[in-house]
């Protein structure tokens, strides 16, 4: 089943913003906010409403624009991007925004987060019609299908193209006159707008507001295509929409705590999930840890429903980027050995309820309880704040293969037993909905499908647009 995502899965952000003298300047702070989404490339494009300057390049966002000088970035308006990519994507060409001119005008620039999964076919129709790909990343399709024909990039020119696509992403497109953003019709993954005075701001997630001091406007919902110009703001629709279902993974771990997600506040769902969990799963112990960062709300919730005391029993270096997110299985242990370390003195002799966010792998999970047990704890019960992960993820996040998911293998003792926890228990998808999910007028539903295998977009769908594309 979807044979053809395998080889680009992405979790990226993006940024826009229209209408501002400092455009270049402030989308590297609203990409600095969203370093946790990408860590191995970023790019920042610039439209002084008569030519697109493009600066990007491999690591972190420091790394990039260390050196560059804003003044050399002119204009008014700007898109940027964060990247993270898998094994064998990690190159220059593939690093976003993808700029993309033209001798005769109509030039563009498009940033992607999330993954198209009919991608392979896309790319062997436009192949086999005569198109040249110049990389291995699946926003260069979208370019490609909007220019079909010589067409320029506009309203009608960009809805067809994106009628052609099937996945989970949004697209934010940069013109000499126009940015354009655009929600996959089940909006799986998230898009704001926000306003900074006169300028327009899209962002994939609202820390980049509160970053540059915009103000939240509205969210970009399912199927919809904004476009901002001079002229202001036009929402418009290239799909119909669907019933929502928001990544669950983006409140588990993806965002930032500070962040809302349609609406409901990162670090409130994760307390939230926290709570739901001891009222699941108790267990007799001394002290409730988090393993830093994304964990820590969860934790706080637990300790708080439980009535055991919250200690900060891991330490973090701050200096470590995020493990789940490296692209190889080498690096990801050697950064959890780098990354976090036990704090002897509060955990010895204790018994200790451990929460973390999710467990895919495992290794990352094991690795911490043989710390904590080497540092001392007497026993350690793991409590994970979602649903076991047992399937893929085929939406732009590297979540393996169902032989290389724990979850998918083991049973939960069994997985007690290869993490060397004294026990373990996961919320259940109701816990997890519950936690998430207060207004079901705004907030409809959430894609659980990496724990259920109930995918919003199926391969079917993917089949029926290549046929009438």
């Amino acid at each position: 089943m979807y044979a053809e995502c395998k080889g680009i899965n992405e979790e990226c952000g993006v940024f826009g913003i229209w209408n501002h003298q400092k455009a270049a300047e402030l989308t590297y702070y609203g990409l600095h906010s969203m370093q946790h989404r990408g860590q191995e490339g970023a790019g920042i494009v610039v439209s002084d409403g008569r030519d697109l300057r493009s600066h990007k390049g491999l690591g972190l966002i420091n790394d990039v624009f260390g050196e560059v000088k804003f003044d050399k970035l002119p204009g008014r308006n700007a898109i940027g991007h964060v990247r993270y990519t898998t094994a064998g994507g990690r190159t220059i060409e593939n690093v976003q925004p993808l700029l993309f001119r033209t001798q005769t005008g109509g030039s563009m620039a498009l940033a992607q987060n999330g993954n198209i999964l009919n991608s392979r076919l896309l790319r062997a129709k436009l192949e086999n019609k005569g198109s040249i790909l110049q990389t291995s990343s699946d926003t260069e399709l979208l370019a490609h299908l909007i220019r079909r024909g010589g067409q320029t990039a506009n309203k009608k020119s960009i809805a067809a193209a994106l009628n052609q696509i099937v996945g989970a992403y949004t697209f934010v497109i940069l013109t000499e006159d126009k940015m354009y953003a655009a929600v996959d019709p089940a909006g799986i993954r998230p898009l704001s707008v926000g306003k900074l005075g006169d300028a327009y701001v899209v962002a994939s997630e609202t820390c980049a507001f509160d970053q540059i001091g915009a103000v939240f406007e509205r969210e970009a919902l399912p199927g919809e295509l904004i476009i901002i110009s001079d002229e202001g703001i036009e929402i418009t629709r290239f799909a119909p929409r669907g019933r929502r279902s928001m990544c669950g993974m983006e409140y588990v771990y993806l965002s930032r705590p500070d962040s809302d997600v349609n609406r409901v506040n990162v670090h409130a769902s994760r307390k939230n999930a926290g709570k739901e969990l001891a009222r699941e799963a108790p267990a007799e112990a001394d002290m409730v840890i988090g393993v830093p960062d994304s964990s820590i709300s969860a934790a706080i919730g637990y300790a708080e429903e439980s009535g055991l005391p919250y200690e900060m029993g891991i330490l973090k270096n701050r200096y470590i980027g995020r493990t789940f997110i490296q692209p190889s299985q080498e690096l990801r242990e050697q950064g959890v050995k780098m990354k976090l370390a036990p704090v002897r003195s509060i955990v010895d002799g204790k018994k200790i309820i451990m929460i973390d966010d999710s467990i895919v792998r495992g290794t990352t999970s094991k690795r911490i309880v043989k710390m904590l047990k080497k540092a001392g704890a007497k026993e350690v019960h793991v409590r994970i704040a979602s649903p076991p992960i047992t399937h893929p993820c085929y939406y732009g996040i590297d979540m393996s293969t169902r032989k290389d998911l724990i979850a998918a293998n083991y049973t939960v003792d069994e997985i007690a037993d290869v993490i060397g926890a004294d026990s373990i228990a996961y919320l259940s998808e109701s816990g997890l909905e519950k936690a998430i999910v207060k207004d079901k007028t705004i907030h409809q539903g959430i894609c659980m499908a990496c724990m259920t295998g109930n995918y919003p977009v199926t391969a079917e769908e993917t089949e029926q647009i290549f046929i009438n594309s």
